[in-house]
């Protein structure tokens, strides 16, 4: 942001009486100190307005470029709760259900605890779609109301004549799977567990960026590979690192993710619209699970716009660290400005492209101050080893060692980047 001006000097009055000091130069042809600086800090403030010029160009030139293709593509986000909430409102078999609009995570989990184990199978059985998508629901009974609901739209795509699609849900739907929430509106939604979230100590949640959905999340051979694929390389690195403490992973990719880099990307809309989905998600896993210590929330790219935005809603239980990977920005200024209880960690490798982006925050384009800036106030984390937008969890990275130290609180083999030697300060 610019500076303020500088106070105009003062001027004589016949009131005041005062006079004038001359800003000229002494007899030794010098100017006097303070208009030396004055002017040293015009020319530091036009340089700032002139760099923030430029920034705000080349992001309005890089939507501008794509507008052609991204104005055809431009997302609806998908809100509110999942196909199948009308019915279970007007269910009174177990009384008053809470409402899947509006109940807390908290609340719902309260009113599972009240039902005896065959009237929460009947109710999953009779609203697969709801229960199967409703934070604070007991998680084994969230995975069977899932599969039963990924099941039935399999039969019904197939019976659509949609080939592909059905085969999609049905594979999602195999045993061994634990989806803990699909919504196939719009491109789809979907979070999925690695490990056994019931008796997990140490619990992480990735938050995946830009052309992520329901189809893309863990498709094979996907280019720089696939939030699912991350989700895997991290568990099996706890599991090896500390095998005798047991881990989940989640991939949430529960909101809309723009598609490619345009308007969608450059904006927070779709953010906005997934961090109190995102919010909610982890008060549901906090209402339903018992770790040691909160997740600790990883979000890439675009999914830290996401978080950022999320940061001041959740609660100490809600999440104990979060971290921005290839952050194009999390829509604050600083660490502080997240107003979060959370450690707040960043990191980017060098050849990731995301590091061309402007970090502004401009007439609605932008997402701030770059997080692995020292000056946003994060602990800057290594990324040895991690190559491009997409490599920070693959095997043999330090990157990956490192999120997998931080993710059990193993704080002492947390690998901090050479500009910030201090991160683990003030650690447990």
């Amino acid at each position: 942001m610019p500076t303020a001006p500088t106070e105009a000097p003062h001027r004589p009055t016949a009131a005041t009486g005062t006079a004038l000091r001359p800003h000229t130069a002494d007899g030794r042809g010098r100017l006097p100190r303070r208009r030396i600086r004055t002017g040293a800090r015009e020319r530091r403030r036009g340089a700032r307005l002139r760099r923030t010029a430029v920034a705000l160009g080349l992001v309005l030139s890089a939507v501008c470029t794509t507008v052609g293709w991204s104005a055809a593509s431009a997302q609806t986000p998908v809100t509110g709760p999942a196909p199948g909430a009308a019915a279970w409102r007007a269910d009174t078999s177990s009384g008053r259900l809470p409402d899947p609009a509006s109940a807390s995570a908290r609340e719902v989990a309260r009113f599972f605890a009240g039902l005896d184990a065959d009237r929460r199978r009947a109710l999953a059985a009779r609203h697969p779609s709801t229960v199967g998508n409703l934070d604070g629901a007991p998680v084994p009974l969230r995975y069977a109301a899932n599969r039963a609901a990924l099941e039935a739209a399999g039969r019904a795509a197939r019976a659509a004549g949609r080939p592909g699609q059905a085969a999609r849900y049905l594979a999602l739907a195999r045993p061994g799977r634990q989806i803990l929430s699909f919504d196939p509106r719009g491109r789809g939604t979907v979070a999925e567990v690695l490990g056994d979230l019931g008796k997990a100590r140490r619990v992480a949640v990735l938050v995946p960026g830009s052309d992520t959905d329901l189809t893309t999340y863990d498709r094979p051979g996907t280019k720089g590979g696939t939030p699912a694929a991350a989700a895997a390389a991290l568990y099996r690195r706890a599991a090896r690192t500390a095998p005798g403490v047991p881990v989940a992973v989640v991939v949430w990719a529960g909101y809309t993710t723009p598609v490619g880099v345009g308007p969608d990307a450059a904006s927070s809309r779709l953010a906005r619209a997934g961090a109190p989905r995102l919010d909610r998600f982890l008060e549901g896993l906090a209402a339903s699970t018992a770790p040691a210590a909160p997740p600790a929330l990883l979000c890439h790219s675009y999914g830290s716009v996401v978080c950022g935005l999320a940061a001041s809603s959740l609660a100490p239980d809600e999440a104990s660290d979060l971290v921005l990977l290839a952050s194009p920005g999390a829509g604050a200024g600083s660490a502080e400005e997240l107003r979060t209880d959370a450690r707040v960690w960043a990191g980017r490798a060098p050849d990731d492209w995301i590091r061309h982006v402007p970090h502004v925050s401009l007439a609605g384009l932008g997402h701030g101050t770059d997080p692995v800036d020292p000056a946003f106030g994060a602990r800057r984390l290594s990324t040895a080893g991690a190559r491009g937008h997409s490599g920070y969890f693959d095997p043999g990275t330090g990157s990956l060692a490192g999120l997998t130290a931080l993710v059990l609180g193993r704080w002492s083999d947390v690998a901090c980047a050479d500009t910030d030697p201090e991160c683990r300060r003030d650690l447990p």
